[in-house]
């Protein structure tokens, strides 16, 4: 059996392409699973999963803790929030104190970058970055670059723009990774102040005008603006950057082409999207939710048939 090159997921940054191929082919079969009427396969019943979200989360923890119950392996939730970590705990402590309790994988979400590396070096289990403060998100770039496969055939050759608040989005460096990888082509959308110096280094081209992004692109994926990462104002009023940076029916309809439109959520209505485009036929915004947990099976189902 085909199995993936590392035995934890921390980033895109640390896959190649037939890491994400054999996702992919999993993806597929669990999402069979899923839309059937018995939804549950008994893979990892000897396998036990902690959630330890530093940060708050509904979907993605929603998502996951789905993707390990349709598994059956048993799960221990950990909402850092309510804890040991507010007096003050290590997450080296935290953590071993769940594994004590024989956990073999832990999905974390933590705020700072590079969280779920430094775990991985100092205990013994398997770790899902479930998103690292604004460094990288895997699971979500996964599911997005599946649902573009699923939606247009192939991620390769497809042109992608990611708009908004690349600045601060651990979705869009993941995805960059992702896309890169498969053989995407990928431009960046937003104000000056909201792009990262140098990010031409990491093989995209950076587009201030959104109508011309949009009339460049196959697939536009919509990122809020991550006000709570904003320590500054990078623009002046919200209303502005709807102006220059939202997506609303008007304009997609100017278009020459009908484009894909993705977007990651939480959505801000009538800020980045409005609701007549989220609802539209073109939004794959619903499938992305579905595929989401697909991908998040396949991911712990490959990476428990490492663990020994």
């Amino acid at each position: 059996m085909a199995e993936l090159s590392v035995k934890h997921l921390l980033g895109i940054k640390y896959l190649n392409e037939a890491d994400i191929d054999l996702i992919f082919e999993t993806a597929d079969h669990f999402k069979e699973v899923i839309n059937r009427s018995i939804k549950k396969v008994p893979s990892l019943r000897d396998i036990t999963i902690a959630n330890i979200f530093f940060e708050n989360s509904t979907r993605t923890k929603l998502s996951f803790e789905l993707a390990e119950k349709r598994l059956s392996a048993d799960v221990i939730n950990f909402s850092a929030g309510q804890s040991s970590v507010k007096k003050g705990e290590t997450l080296i402590d935290t953590v071993n104190n769940i594994l004590s309790m024989k956990v073999d994988m832990v999905v974390m979400r933590h705020p700072n970058p590079g969280a779920g590396i430094f775990l991985s070096k100092h205990v013994n289990a398997s770790i899902v970055n479930a998103g690292d403060g604004a460094h990288e998100h895997p699971t979500q770039a996964l599911l997005d670059s599946y649902s573009i496969r699923e939606k247009l055939g192939d991620v390769a050759g497809k042109k992608v723009v990611i708009v908004g608040d690349i600045l601060h989005s651990r979705v869009a460096l993941s995805n960059i990774f992702a896309l890169k990888l498969q053989g995407a082509e990928v431009k960046v959308c937003g104000p000056h102040t909201l792009i990262p110096k140098h990010i031409e280094t990491l093989g995209v081209e950076v587009e201030n005008n959104l109508l011309k992004a949009l009339n460049w692109c196959d697939v536009a994926n919509m990122l809020r603006i991550q006000n709570e990462r904003m320590e500054i104002s990078y623009f002046p009023t919200t209303r502005e950057y709807t102006q220059q940076y939202g997506l609303n029916k008007k304009i997609l309809d100017s278009l020459d082409k009908e484009i894909v439109v993705m977007h990651p959520g939480p959505i801000n209505r009538g800020v980045e999207i409005t609701s007549d485009v989220a609802d539209s036929k073109q939004s794959i915004i619903l499938n992305q939710v579905e595929n989401g947990v697909a991908i998040r099976m396949a991911v712990i189902y490959l990476l428990a048939s490492k663990i020994k």
